[in-house]
């Protein structure tokens, strides 16, 4: 069963937004992208096709998404320009790169139970002076009940999330200034989702005897559950920033 073959990048970002994204970040002609907890380094692949003289390096620790990467670069000309390295992102010295890119990723940099403020410190120091981070993060539209939050990922808190004006106060704390705020809509969310199941709901509604279906339908029903608790209260900010000089 094959599964994720809808999904452009993991997570709530919209072709046009990303191509939005990648005109303002290749504008600034970084030589050197990192891009951290890459997956399958989708929006990396597309700076480096819009900067021609950039070269890229993607950590992720998921070996299956990393070699997705190897392919889409392959595909596109780039797997000369671009390295997928299957390691972890903390304490990285791969840097500082002229341009950063963090995509739903701040728990690869910290292992704090909310990794936000030390995530954005790390990834000051993994970005040259004058270049860019692109940051997308989660954040809470409003403060969520205890009941709504009984019903979304095991463990869920409300400290796991900051409101995105907090955020904002943290990634000036950590030595940014917010070159650009943008968050994710309602519809990026139902795109991201319904694309994150859809390969699986459809397998599992033409095979409801397989032997792994009950697992999986158990499985996809949780996760919809979930989604259903958080939707509309779980944001998804991107936030282009530039380091403050030292």
């Amino acid at each position: 069963m094959t599964t994720h073959t809808r999904l452009t990048f993991h997570g709530p970002l919209s072709s046009g937004r990303a191509t939005a994204i990648v005109e303002r970040l290749a504008a600034n002609r970084p030589r050197t992208v990192l891009d951290i907890g890459c997956g399958w380094g989708e929006l990396l692949l597309r700076v480096l096709d819009a900067v021609p003289e950039a070269r890229g390096t993607g950590v992720d620790i998921d070996e299956e998404d990393l070699a997705r990467g190897r392919r889409g670069a392959k595909a596109r000309g780039l797997a000369g320009r671009v390295e997928f390295v299957a390691e972890s992102a903390r304490g990285t010295g791969r840097g500082p790169a002229d341009l950063v890119l963090c995509l739903g990723a701040s728990q690869a940099l910290s292992e704090a139970d909310a990794p936000t403020a030390e995530a954005l410190h790390a990834l000051r120091g993994l970005v040259s002076d004058g270049g860019r981070v692109l940051l997308g993060e989660g954040f809470w539209e409003r403060t969520p009940t205890e009941a709504e939050l009984a019903g979304m990922w095991p463990g869920a808190g409300a400290s796991d999330h900051v409101s995105l004006a907090a955020l904002l106060d943290l990634a000036v704390e950590a030595g940014f200034r917010p070159e650009w705020t943008e968050t994710a809509t309602l519809a990026e969310w139902e795109e991201f989702e319904s694309a994150y199941q859809a390969d699986q709901e459809v397998w599992l509604a033409g095979h409801p005897d397989h032997p792994d279906a009950a697992e999986l339908r158990e499985r996809l029903d949780r996760h919809r559950k979930q989604w259903m608790n958080y939707r509309g209260l779980l944001g998804m900010a991107y936030l282009t920033l530039v380091p403050v000089l030292r």
